[in-house]
């Protein structure tokens, strides 16, 4: 019996409770921090927010990849599949959409902008949306598999959802791939360069410039990110069987993306590093981070220029 899992659909099980789980857990902790007024448990719970914002990535896609899997097992409904996929789909948008919120708030806070602002009731209440998306999500993905609870599964008959309104209007205009690939490029170079720049302080260059310089430049990283995201989701709406295929190239750049993101994190919210003046040298510790980042980064990259001769047969 293999202790690790081996496929997309098994890491889907896996993963598919991490983040309907984690937002109820974020909320809760944020809400007992609003009423008791506590800032380290706020920003731990926005902390929360972010990181299960970043799983929801391959929870989404490993999804799609277990339903290419059973989409052909009697019994099954392929319309079941595209509506449990269309409501994965808007609760990780709200999922991201908090995260990001999440995230701006633990950067304002560093800013010395105080956290009793108007980013905790946001978080607060978009986190509260993409709870209830999820759970309309997990109970739909009963129904694909679990007659005992099905209560009335769409017939296959019935009109296009969400995803295939996307893949249907990126491939009736000619120039939305291209354009879609152009911003891809700039969001990656958007976020690789502000992680770089960053990285080259924290490991001794530019030593003349204080820390706080180069985390103004962090939200232009997480705009890239997004961008990255938006224009991912599209190629992979478009393409999702093949890319569902891709086992050695596109799930292990999803796994160093969720990585990526949260060793990024560091860079955010860690005094030690807030605290480098002019002349100062970043702790053993700070740099050791810094290089791993760049080089999960440089992974990410690679992996995407790989991705299309790592097709399997």
């Amino acid at each position: 019996m293999d202790l690790i899992p081996g496929s997309a659909p098994h890491w889907h099980l896996v993963l598919n409770h991490l983040p309907s789980v984690g937002t109820l857990v974020a909320l809760c902790l944020l809400a007992a921090a609003r009423s008791v007024g506590s800032r380290d448990v706020t920003r731990a719970s926005l902390l929360l927010f972010v990181v299960f914002a970043l799983v929801a990535i391959p929870t989404f896609v490993t999804g799609a990849a277990a339903g290419w899997a059973i989409r052909s097992t009697a019994g099954i409904s392929e319309r079941a599949i595209a509506v449990h996929q269309d409501a994965a789909l808007l609760a990780l948008v709200a999922l991201l959409v908090t995260g990001w919120l999440a995230w701006f708030t633990l950067w304002r806070d560093r800013r010395r902008l105080p956290l009793d602002g108007w980013g905790p009731p946001a978080v607060l209440g978009s986190g509260t949306l993409a709870l209830v998306l999820l759970l309309r999500t997990a109970r739909l993905g009963g129904d694909i598999n679990h007659p005992e609870i099905r209560a009335g599964v769409p017939a296959d008959g019935a009109g296009p959802g969400l995803s295939a309104a996307i893949v249907d209007w990126v491939g009736n205009r000619a120039w939305a791939f291209p354009a879609m690939e152009t911003v891809h490029f700039l969001g990656m170079a958007l976020l690789f360069g502000p992680v770089l720049l960053t990285a080259v302080r924290v490991l001794g260059g530019a030593r003349t410039v204080p820390y706080a310089a180069f985390h103004r430049l962090l939200p232009l990283g997480v705009f890239g990110f997004v961008l990255n995201v938006v224009t991912g989701l599209g190629f992979f709406l478009v393409d999702s069987g093949r890319y569902s295929a891709l086992t050695y190239g596109f799930f292990p750049k999803m796994a160093l993306i969720v990585v990526g993101g949260v060793a990024a994190l560091y860079f955010t919210i860690f005094e030690r590093l807030w605290e480098l003046g002019a002349g100062d040298d970043a702790p053993i510790a700070a740099k050791a981070v810094a290089v791993v980042t760049v080089l999960i980064w440089s992974g990410v990259i690679a992996y995407g220029r790989l991705l299309p001769y790592l097709e399997s047969d």
